[in-house]
């Protein structure tokens, strides 16, 4: 018999006397799950979020202490971001951080790396603020969209046989954001106490809406004279249903104006950046006298001109 096979059978018999006394003999003890020996309602908060809770906590004091509001809640509001300003401040932060690790990438071993680290930086700022606007014209508009089908729901309920707050809690629920979140806040308001015409009022002036400006004025009418307000929002949304038409109508003819201006505006830009990311030293001759500066400097003030210029050319009121 080989030593081979003798060890091989010593270490098969010492496997079996293991199992037989950790598995027969003297079991494991059996564990509870970790979430049946936590109270009920607990929750683990992990390291990350104990930091963060923390760095937001600083930055509110920060903001608190200087009364310096970079965004405040009610433009988060108005964009429909459920987040504190603090917290929105530590995303752009965190946004800028990674934006001016992109320019030190590009920029990397060129005398173009810190203006790329702090351009990027303060794109990131500046691109916050311009995603904030818009979001909420979007909201706004999407709200101004939704208005006739809220004021169908509106009436419908009314001649229902339903209360005007029953009515208007009914349109909270069936209809979609922004406009159940508008309806929800003007139910919640009533609750504790404001009365109805101050919070449509309230709600057409936050949302920029003059077709719902028209409706509180409708229902504060109502309110002081009478009269059957169900055929009133009837005829006010077949107006506005009727703007929404002709303003579809303005933004289709638009399109082509607007598409133009925007490829106007990007395409210089886009060069300057392309040459920039793959010729980096093909500028220095710009920047090494005082007329290559002066024809830069020109330059972005006509590119400002012409786009302010074109954006009043083709935004259409009516």
């Amino acid at each position: 018999m080989s030593t081979a096979i003798f060890a091989f059978g010593v270490l098969c018999v010492v496997a079996a006397l293991l199992v037989v006394v950790l598995l027969v003999i003297a079991p494991p003890m059996l564990r509870v799950p970790l979430d049946r020996r936590r109270a009920p309602g607990a929750v683990e908060v992990s390291g990350l979020t104990r930091l963060t809770d923390r760095t937001v906590g600083a930055i509110d004091r920060v903001i608190r202490r200087r009364n310096v509001v970079p965004f405040t809640a009610a433009e988060l509001e108005q964009a429909g971001i459920r987040m504190q300003p603090s917290a929105f401040v530590l995303m752009v932060i965190s946004a800028a951080a990674v934006a001016a690790l992109l320019g030190l990438l590009l920029g990397d071993g060129t005398v173009w790396m810190v203006p790329l680290m702090i351009l990027f930086a303060a794109l990131a700022v500046v691109g916050a603020k311009v995603w904030l606007r818009l979001r909420t014209g979007h909201r706004r508009a999407k709200f101004a969209d939704q208005l006739d089908e809220s004021l169908g729901l509106l009436a419908g309920g009314l001649r229902a046989g339903h209360s005007l707050m029953r009515a208007v809690d009914a349109v909270s629920h069936e209809t979609e954001q922004p406009t159940s979140d508008e309806f929800a806040r003007i139910v919640n308001e009533t609750r504790i106490g404001r009365d109805l015409s101050d919070s449509l009022e309230s709600t057409a002036v936050r949302m920029r809406s003059e077709d719902f400006q028209w409706v509180a004025q409708a229902i504060s009418i109502n309110r002081e004279a009478g009269g059957n307000l169900s055929e009133v929002l009837d005829q006010v949304g077949h107006t506005i249903r009727e703007r929404n038409q002709v303003r579809r109508q303005v933004k289709s003819l638009a399109a082509e104006g607007k598409l133009s201006a925007w490829v106007l505006v990007l395409l210089p830009i886009g060069v300057f950046a392309f040459l920039l990311i793959s010729q980096p030293n093909y500028f220095n001759g710009f920047l090494g006298n005082i007329i290559g500066i002066i024809a830069i400097i020109v330059a972005a003030v006509l590119l400002i001109v012409g786009s302010l210029w074109m954006m009043a050319v083709v935004k259409v009121k009516f």
